[in-house]
């Protein structure tokens, strides 16, 4: 306004042609009279102009703050990316882990049983945690806690589904495609499939059981891997199911209580709790996963037994069809026998005694047993007795174990009313209960009497499987699986000294070894030896005991009923070509274990190939088995290992199933099928060094139709980096 007015003036100057300075004088007087009020004027003007600007800012700062607190509450509680890699949309319940590039590693969906479109909210006040857990509810449905751990390297993410109504079942799904790795652990399954992400069954209880018959094999641990670095890790106390359907590609884990295996409910409802961890490296993510440390407790005389397992042979005397074929001349004659192909331990079955459970040797058969073990002893073997915790409704012992009340009772009935069961010759047993706190002194005490009378050094636990309790079974303190009854046991007989046990669902403590289930004396025998050594090591079982060189029994016919209800005698002797292969495999496990010895073909050829593989396994096996003990103990890594534990990122180190190292520096590929003297082989990158014929092979590479000799074993020992042809 000011800049007008002065225009205006001009413009008046300039029409006027003559103006006298008195004229301009008065003129500029009246303008600098009204200057400072047109000044005045205008600051008001400008103080209003930035109150304004000011109030409009704040506005839009106050709205900005209200709809960020908006956002970030949503997408904090429904749509959450909510620790770092983690998503998670509650309404359609989409579960997605990304790597650290922000690829995606798995994908899931939770809380399939649901059948609610509802949309969740945040738990109340009292329902959350002061852990910095998340908690989503489905109003009167189900609740949800999802939580994070960070370990730098690793991501650990836990997630725990909890029923709010009856029938409601926890499910939580993931997918098995290809592009998201294959999945590996959980045990041997029925179908015996190299990897999870093959298999194919629906919802089944998590328990050991003989894999011919159950789902699992003897041996479970509730932790799976994933070949991209993936793994996950099921609590104990969670009523375990679990189904994989190929038809929908998905991996299924599921909380659901039955009348046997997850009678005992540790929450009124069904509760699903598990972990998933993830890093870039399989290997690295395996070792923070299974068990460690297992160098606790150990004594020199343990790590000399330990060793004394991975050197020397196990020679077990062959199971009689009738206890009264098993006798003192049967155990010199064979252990004379057995003394060409090195010293190590025997193991006596239980037939030693006159009925499971005696704990007594039975002095009819073995009136001088004692000087026999004396004599073996000197000649440099170790005497193992097989002990079970069954006792024969016919042994003395059951009478006394019902007065005391140590055996597991029938459920729903007083204490005195012992549950039974069947096992191998007995065909009525009761089982010691070992939640009561008299049952272990009362066994101990029979094992050390034993031990003095007898020189036995060490025994081997034959526990059966979780499916041998009696269905209706009740202990004194509830178990929250079948399974906890041999972790428990065997536990509680570390101070007797145990060589091997038959049944677990944690790694015994050294030096005992976990044994894999019987093998049918036939081909498919062999190839099961094999997936169930390379799936116990993935689970974190170091140190396995296969089954004897050239099967345990032989039956044609396919099983209906539990291996373990039988008494099965040892096979015949298997055809010699099978008894090489197996030879050749087994030279290169953790322990061998025989029946049959080589010298009963009278075979140049059986004879000359068992004396090389000794040679082999003396030289070259066991130097390395030593070598990798230290890592076994120390990280849970197997000694023998698939070879993605050598490379996981090679993706045909992946699909080889057939092949395994020992340690990292030794590839063994043996022939586990009838008349083949060629296969395919797979060497992880690097250069080895042919076991054959010497010569130097290039990694990273398949060799096809590569010839394997009847007499011969693929094997190929790792070359140091700087080699050159």
């Amino acid at each position: 306004m000011l800049a007008s007015d002065f225009d205006t003036h001009s413009l008046a100057s300039n029409q006027a042609s003559i103006t006298s300075v008195n004229s301009l004088a008065s003129l500029l007087r009246e303008k600098m009279q009204a200057f400072p009020q047109l000044i005045r004027k205008k600051k008001r003007e400008t103080k209003d102009y930035k109150i304004k600007i000011f109030v409009i800012m704040m506005f839009f700062i106050i709205i900005f703050l209200i709809g960020y607190a908006y956002v970030a509450y949503h997408h904090q509680v429904l749509t959450k990316s909510y620790f770092q890699k983690l998503k998670f949309n509650s309404k359609d319940r989409i579960f997605r882990i990304l790597s650290h590039d922000d690829k995606e590693v798995i994908f899931g969906h939770l809380g399939v049983t649901l059948d609610s479109d509802t949309a969740p909210f945040h738990c109340l006040e009292n329902q959350r945690r002061a852990d910095g857990s998340v908690c989503i509810e489905w109003n009167g449905i189900a609740r949800l806690h999802l939580n994070f751990e960070d370990k730098q390297v690793f991501r650990c993410y836990t997630l725990q589904w909890q029923a709010l109504r009856p029938g409601l079942l926890p499910t939580d799904c993931y997918e098995l495609k290809r592009d998201n790795g294959l999945w590996f652990g959980g045990g041997i399954t029925k179908g015996q499939e190299w990897s999870l992400s093959y298999a194919n069954f629906d919802f089944m209880p998590y328990a050991s059981g003989d894999h011919k018959v159950h789902q699992f094999g003897n041996a479970v641990k509730r932790y799976f891997i994933n070949s991209i670095g993936v793994a996950m890790q099921v609590s104990e106390r969670t009523p375990l199911q679990l189904g994989i359907n190929r038809t929908e590609n998905q991996f299924c884990l599921r909380a659901a209580n039955d009348d046997f295996t997850f009678v005992n409910r540790l929450t009124p409802l069904p509760q699903l709790d598990y972990r998933i961890c993830t890093t870039e490296d399989m290997r690295s993510l395996h070792m923070l996963m299974t068990q460690q440390s297992l160098w606790d407790g150990l004594t020199e005389q343990d790590i000399g037994e330990l060793h004394s397992l991975l050197e020397e042979p196990v020679w077990r005397i062959p199971n009689q069809e009738q206890r009264d074929h098993l006798n003192e001349s049967v155990i010199c004659d064979y252990a004379e026998n057995a003394i060409a192909m090195g010293l190590g331990h025997i193991v006596i079955n239980e037939f030693w005694q006159e009925n499971i459970g005696d704990f007594t040797v039975d002095r009819t058969r073995f009136p001088t047993l004692k000087d026999t073990i004396d004599v073996l002893h000197r000649r440099g073997f170790k005497v193992v007795f097989t002990i079970q915790p069954f006792i024969s409704t016919d042994s003395p012992n059951f009478k006394d174990a019902v007065a005391r009340k140590l055996l597991i009772y029938e459920r729903y009935s007083e204490r005195s009313i012992p549950a039974l069961t069947r096992y191998k010759s007995s065909s009525s047993a009761g089982v010691l209960d070992i939640t009561n706190n008299a049952s272990v002194p009362w066994l101990l005490e029979k094992l050390q009497r034993l031990k003095d009378e007898y020189g036995v050094k060490s025994f081997y636990l034959d526990l059966g499987t979780g499916y041998n309790l009696p269905h209706y079974y009740q202990c004194r303190q509830p178990l929250d699986n079948p399974d906890m009854y041999a972790r428990m046991l065997t536990s509680s007989l570390e101070s007797a000294g145990l060589m091997a046990v038959s049944t677990a669902s944690v790694v015994p403590k050294p030096p005992t070894f976990l044994s894999t289930p019987p093998a049918n004396a036939t081909w498919a025998g062999l190839r099961d030896t094999l997936a169930a050594v390379l799936n116990y090591g993935v689970i974190g079982y170091p140190f396995v005991l296969a089954g004897a060189i050239g099967g345990d029994y032989l039956l044609e016919r396919p099983l209906t009923k539990m291996i373990s209800f039988y008494s099965l005698g040892q096979p015949p002797l298997p055809d010699a070509e099978l008894f090489i292969r197996w030879l050749q495999l087994a030279t290169f496990l953790p322990a061998m274990q025989f029946s049959h010895r080589p010298d009963e073909y009278h075979s140049e050829l059986v004879t000359r190939v068992a004396q090389e593989l000794k040679e082999v396994r003396q030289t070259v096996v066991i130097a390395l088995l030593k070598k990798y003990l230290s890592p076994s103990m120390n990280e849970g890594l197997p000694l023998v290992r698939p070879l993605w534990m050598i490379d996981p990122h090679d993706p045909a180190c992946l699909i080889v199933s057939d092949e395994f190292s020992v340690g990292e520096e030794l590839i063994v590929a043996p022939i586990l099928d009838a008349g083949l003297e060629e296969r395919e082989v797979y060497l992880p990158q690097g250069v080895w060094k042919d076991g054959i014929d010497g010569s130097l092979r290039k990694g990273s590479r398949w060799m096809h139709g590569y010839r394997v000799p009847k007499d011969k074993i693929a094997y190929f020992r790792k070359m140091p980096d700087n080699t050159r042809f």
